[in-house]
């Protein structure tokens, strides 16, 4: 066989992606990511940030990350075990234990480290993790850096988790089994079957590990998906976000004070990456001490999203089947879906398409992200180029 170069391989794949509706466009913002944005020039509703609270332009956290960069520096200038700790790290990481109802928690440089860190400190050649099969990219590159056996399950099947977890541990071939679970699953803002997965991770011994991503700061009064439950004393593992509803940028491990210290000194990126630096450690801390004081934020933000999924589906619009803010408007192909999120960017609405691989083909949707932030009026004047798009490209009535 042929072989071919690198120039080749990338332009001919490249066209394909472009071709197929599958390459994805990067503008880069003129100014904050708010729920208004600019993009040469022209400014947009911004229906696309993971920023729900509006924390991220908030001017309480400018102010911390001001105030600590002129006291710590710009960077942290090591890893955290050799002398990147700041005090400012611990005083996050006690919060952040408050914040979540555990013991203790560590904090690292992105939630996509997080998954990487803690799933192959503790799992391993001879143990299994049984996996949602819609869980986020990043909990299935940390699975496969574990070399233990990944068993997917049905998507919230609980009666397929039972079926394979009751086989795992019969089999006898395995030391430990995880049972891994977003909490709130991105695409389509559905929500694990937290207390059913708790039930048989009982039976059967599992180790318990939910990503709350996409639950921290919105649900359990903030606390997120597991407190939201009142199961913050059995879940094991609970992975979460600095970047979504906080606002900042960075992850966190919540869990017992034994596991935090064995991830301290195991899990490679607290081990090999430069701590996160002074001014986001205390713009965190000014998130938290909100999301703890006050329930505006949460409140304003249900009710945005209760206003927009009501609006699009009374225009005839499917939103799926979330039960979160994360709002879906399912369109379909990939080119017409990717139309669709030109045509809203045309009209000065910017809601991205979400398309293969990112969501099985033929289920290509935009996916908005109403905010604390956003007010009635954009969310209405987003409806009606909602509208408008939708009846010009015979999606609605």
């Amino acid at each position: 066989m042929a072989s071919i170069g690198l120039a080749s391989f990338l332009r001919r794949n490249l066209a394909e992606l472009k071709e197929k509706g599958l390459y994805n466009t990067i503008e880069p913002l003129e100014g904050p990511n708010g729920p208004i944005i600019r993009i040469v020039g022209r400014d947009l509703i911004n229906l696309s940030s993971n920023n729900y609270l509006g924390l991220a332009t908030d001017s309480r956290l400018v102010e911390a990350a001001v105030e600590a960069t002129r006291t710590f520096g710009a960077g942290s200038g090591a890893v955290r075990t050799i002398n990147g700790t700041l005090a400012l790290h611990a005083e996050l990481e006690e919060k952040l234990a408050a914040f979540k109802h555990t013991e203790a928690a560590v904090a690292y440089q992105s939630g996509f480290n997080c998954n990487m860190a803690a799933i192959s400190a503790v799992m391993g050649a001879g143990d299994a993790i049984l996996s949602d099969e819609l869980n986020h990219a990043s909990i299935i590159d940390g699975c496969r850096l574990t070399k233990a056996t990944v068993i997917r399950y049905g998507h919230s099947d609980m009666d397929d988790l039972r079926a394979k977890a009751q086989e795992a541990r019969a089999s006898g071939k395995y030391d430990k089994i995880m049972v891994i679970t977003d909490g709130v699953f991105s695409m389509d803002g559905d929500i694990a079957k937290l207390p059913d997965i708790v039930r048989i991770a009982e039976e059967f011994d599992l180790i318990t590990y939910v990503d709350d991503a996409h639950g921290s700061g919105v649900l359990g009064e903030g606390a997120g998906t597991v407190k939201h439950f009142g199961l913050s004393d059995r879940i094991d593992f609970q992975i979460g976000t600095l970047s979504k509803a906080v606002g900042v940028v960075g992850g966190y491990v919540a869990g017992s004070r034994d596991l935090i210290d064995w991830l301290k000194v195991r899990s490679r990126p607290f081990l090999f990456s430069t701590a996160l630096p002074p001014g986001a450690v205390a713009s965190c801390i000014a998130a938290i001490d909100i999301l703890r004081t006050g329930k505006e934020l949460q409140e304003r933000l249900w009710a945005n999203a209760a206003y927009l999924q009501q609006g699009l589906r009374r225009l005839g619009f499917s939103t799926g089947v979330t039960e979160t803010p994360i709002t879906p408007c399912i369109i379909g192909g990939e080119e017409e879906t990717q139309r669709f999120s030109a045509r809203l960017y045309e009209e000065g609405v910017y809601a991205k398409a979400i398309v293969f691989p990112t969501v099985p083909r033929g289920t290509g949707r935009i996916r908005n992200m109403p905010t604390a932030a956003h007010t009635t009026e954009m969310l209405d004047r987003a409806l009606a180029v909602y509208e408008k798009v939708g009846r010009e490209l015979k999606l609605i009535g």
